[in-house]
């Protein structure tokens, strides 16, 4: 590719940081499609152990809520011996459909820091060296955050998701028959839903770096981040008030967590002022 002329030789050119970012995606598409290749081999243990882990009564969610309704002596579908519902394949191509996204999205998921490794070295040439080194831990922080995220609305949200929707019945006329797809659709996105949502540090982090947020408006505005973490929580999980402030209660942790994070990144950035203006 034809490069542009810069009078600063190591300048690179818009086109320049255009085939740099498709190499970048390149590989990062590649880490996903290697490990979607290793998770479609293994089957039985992305299908059988992992996916349909919440469809049974002895996923340690249903554990755990059953010895709290135990404990206080309460009855509860937690304990029952097996969820009233059960899922079915109606296309030819259905479960051969499903074990190829899912395997992508299974990919997608554990490559994530890869992915996150990718971008950094795309956009850290552009970053002055202290912010550089201000920014080492990004892609451990990141990761970190994420998984737990994903862990968060693996044994949290989808549990609590499958156990209502999969027990809701409006008549006993009407049988529960879940597709494959739409039982896999509320495991993904409960998983995603809740990894992206965990991410709000990070983001909070370069908007404020960036001059978009402040510590100040975090704070003005913290009841209508309220309303908002309550209607994301409505739209992930089922509508049961319980669900919605179980999801509710870490996210605003990680909100309050973000205010704090953006102070840090105030005093910095105002230091590091001072120390131009000397």
């Amino acid at each position: 590719m034809a490069k542009t002329i810069n009078n600063d030789p190591n300048e690179m050119s818009f086109l320049d940081h255009l085939e740099e970012l498709r190499w970048h995606l390149i590989r990062s598409t590649l880490a996903i499609v290697i490990v979607a290749c290793v998770a479609f081999m293994a089957r039985e243990f992305i299908f059988d152990i992992v996916l349909f882990g919440p469809k049974k009564m002895d996923f340690p969610t249903y554990r755990f809520f059953c010895k709290i309704a135990t404990f206080f002596g309460v009855d509860s579908e937690f304990c029952a011996d097996s969820l009233p519902f059960t899922i079915q394949n109606r296309t030819m191509a259905g479960q051969f459909s499903a074990h190829i996204w899912t395997s992508i999205w299974a990919g997608f998921i554990i490559a994530f820091p890869y992915v996150l490794w990718e971008l950094w070295k795309f956009i850290s040439p552009g970053l002055h060296e202290n912010e550089r080194k201000h920014s080492r831990g990004f892609i451990l922080v990141a990761s970190l955050l994420f998984f737990l995220g994903v862990l968060f609305g693996y044994y949290v949200v989808a549990p609590l998701s499958i156990n209502f929707l999969g027990t809701y019945q409006v008549s006993k006329e009407v049988l529960n028959e879940i597709d494959i797809s739409s039982f896999i659709a509320t495991v993904r996105a409960s998983v995603i839903a809740c990894g992206v949502m965990f991410e709000l540090p990070i983001v909070i982090f370069f908007l404020t770096k960036v001059g978009l947020v402040t510590p100040e408006i975090l704070k003005k505005y913290r009841k209508i981040a309220l309303v908002i973490v309550l209607i994301l929580s409505a739209i992930i999980t089922p509508p049961d008030v319980t669900s919605q402030i179980v999801v509710s209660i870490p996210v605003l942790i990680l909100y309050q967590v973000s205010i704090y994070i953006s102070k840090i990144v105030v005093k910095r950035e105002a230091k590091k002022e001072k120390a131009n203006a000397k």
